[in-house]
């Protein structure tokens, strides 16, 4: 029973209001479902309804170790009495230092249960010393009672230090030297689960979830009840197939991160779905662990990121039977990010359609941290990536017309799924809304055809990513960016548009594995040197038709050395810090522009 062919795909509806000064507010013509109190409650509903299904598993030898939504719910129970006899309530949330697991989601359920809030932080804050300054800034800004950790070995260092060995710190594997075991908390406490449990509403704080820090230290985002499960209706008022059939997902994607942890891991438990932890990522060796992952199990729905859908695309021309088991049974190819080459695309489509005689529902949809994610969502078949579609249920979306490009607007939102702000940050959470009470994301977007709504919206970028020439012209560098993403191919796993205050744009490409493999290299003090490789970009350069300084790029260079985490220039969850990579690197941006430097790629 596919997506395609099912009747699934709910149609485009939408509705707008034209305002006197340019503004235009978006609505979703169909109505919003209903709504669940607290997210235990589909943790219950699906325990007595299909008590014997999957909800999690992880990798256990040479199988899997599952737990079942009786299972859960028992566990959970065990744990929230644990931790409400440990005197842990709304004001001490639990900090969670290690990546997705078994145990990782149960303690996750567990506190939400019984009105505890959770802090999943990146696990490059705890493991790389270089990032410890993060993490004491998130660890100071919660001020949590408890701390998890998957191991106490692989995380001794950031659980000794005395901001955090202050605290009860809680671990699965290698407890000692004051360290809990997890499995103290299985075996319960005195405490009424079922009266705190009574009170857990739409407004208790869930979890705070950090946001990419970017631009400076991470801020928390307040994560209510009412956001994630708003957001969950939305979706499947969207996603109809959702409720045809429970879904199943074999996921790396960081339950940190708002994808991973709010969209899917709570559309698997709203869903009455299956969550299986990839323990794999779309970087070499891990790459080799999520395609041993699939050959175990594979979705009904399939989540990942451009280089993750190239990698496994590669797998699949070399593996025939991998390629059938992935297609066959899938309702949705999901990508996130709107940078998914065409030539990707194309040959996912070819490849179902060989398996299957169709195409399973190929979509993405726009979101951020403060909105528990999805604000818009495609959710008819599209005919290539960049559309990010139209308003979920219940959701308003106000474009505000930008006054130096009359084809595009900022974006604003407002509806169920928004954060009410930050934690201890009424600053930033008074800066965050406008006078209406809308959402400022910061985002631009622009139609895909102005006299259809229906046709949704294309991203455009981040608009603080933009610079001035020195001639005094915009460069809109977030739409450029996804822009050269896609025109590169395999040969960019990211790029940073250069060129403030100078006369022409420039490009630094961050290479990709397939580029480094394909293409011999030498490093010439951080950049790359290779006739090969910088001949395909040359191609590239030489192909643009834009006119105009600010819409072409005139030079390039490639780094021999990725974006570091621990110096500021990429966040644990895999985006650019701009600003710090150019800063940190300004010996390279000088070379950027020096025509004389052999590591300069012109058209």
């Amino acid at each position: 029973m596919h997506g395609s062919d099912i009747g699934n795909y709910r149609a485009h509806k939408v509705e707008r209001e034209d305002r006197p000064d340019g503004t235009i507010l978006l609505r979703s013509g169909w109505p919003m479902g209903r709504v669940a109190r607290c997210t235990t409650d589909w943790l219950r509903d699906w325990a007595r309804e299909t008590p014997d299904a999957v909800l999690l598993a992880e990798r256990s030898g040479a199988g899997w170790r599952e737990v079942t939504y009786a299972q859960a719910l028992g566990m959970v129970e065990a744990i929230a009495a644990a931790l409400l006899d440990r005197g842990l309530g709304p004001d001490t949330p639990i900090a969670i230092l290690s990546g997705n697991s078994v145990n990782h989601g149960l303690l996750t359920l567990a506190a939400q249960h019984v009105g505890i809030p959770t802090m999943p932080l990146a696990e490059q804050y705890a493991l790389m010393p270089g990032a410890h300054r993060t993490l004491l800034h998130c660890i100071g800004l919660v001020r949590p009672g408890m701390v998890y950790a998957e191991d106490g070995a692989t995380y001794a260092e950031a659980l000794a230090l005395p901001e955090i060995a202050r605290l009860d710190r809680v671990v699965t594997r290698g407890a000692g030297g004051g360290l809990v075991p997890f499995d103290d908390l299985l075996k319960g406490g005195r405490a009424d689960v079922d009266a705190a449990n009574a009170t857990v509403g739409p407004d208790t704080l869930a979890k705070i979830l950090m946001t990419s820090g970017s631009t400076s230290l991470p801020k928390g985002v307040q994560t209510t009840q009412r956001m994630m499960c708003a957001n969950q209706t939305q979706i499947a008022d969207a996603l109809p197939f959702l409720r045809a059939r429970p879904p199943r997902i074999v996921d790396w994607l960081p339950w940190n991160h708002v994808f991973g942890g709010s969209h899917n891991f709570n559309m698997m438990l709203a869903n009455g779905g299956a969550l299986y932890v990839d323990a794999g990522k779309p970087v070499p060796p891990l790459v080799k662990t999520s395609l041993e992952n699939l050959a175990l199990t594979t979705g009904t729905l399939a989540f990942n990121v451009p280089v993750g859908f190239a990698q496994l695309l590669a797998a699949m021309r070399e593996d025939a039977d991998l390629k059938r088991r992935y297609f066959e049974d899938l309702d949705m190819l999901f990508y996130a990010g709107a940078s998914l080459p065409q030539e990707v695309w194309a040959a996912l489509e070819d490849m179902a359609r060989e398996v299957r005689g169709d195409v399973p529902l190929f979509t993405s949809s726009w979101g951020l941290t403060e909105t528990a994610p999805a604000c818009l969502i495609q959710h008819v078949p599209a005919k290539g990536a960049g559309i990010v579609g139209v308003p979920m249920t219940g959701v308003t979306i106000k474009l505000v017309p930008d006054a130096a490009d009359d084809s595009r607007y900022e974006v604003r939102v407002a509806g169920p799924n928004i954060t009410p702000g930050y934690v201890n940050d009424p600053k930033k959470t008074a800066e965050a809304f406008d006078a209406e009470g809308y959402f400022i994301t910061g985002d631009a977007m622009s139609f895909i055809d102005p006299d259809d709504m229906t046709k949704g919206l294309r991203f455009e970028g981040r608009i603080a990513e933009e610079f001035k020439l020195a001639t005094g012209t915009w460069v809109k560098a977030g739409a450029m960016r996804l822009d050269w993403l896609a025109r590169l191919g395999g040969l960019a796993q990211d790029v940073v548009l250069c060129g403030a205050e100078r006369m022409e744009v420039g490009l630094m490409i961050v290479p990709s594995a397939r580029a480094l493999a394909e293409h011999p290299t030498e490093a010439a003090d951080g950049a790359l040197l290779g006739e090969s490789l910088h001949a395909a970009i040359r191609a590239r350069l030489a192909e643009q038709t834009e006119t105009g300084a600010s819409r072409r790029v005139a030079r390039a260079l490639v780094l021999a050395d990725p974006p570091s985490i621990a110096a500021g220039e990429a966040t644990a969850k895999g985006n650019l810090n701009f600003r710090k990579l150019l800063t940190n690197r300004a010996a390279l941006l000088a070379r950027l522009y020096d025509d004389a430097d052999p590591a300069v790629i012109r058209p």
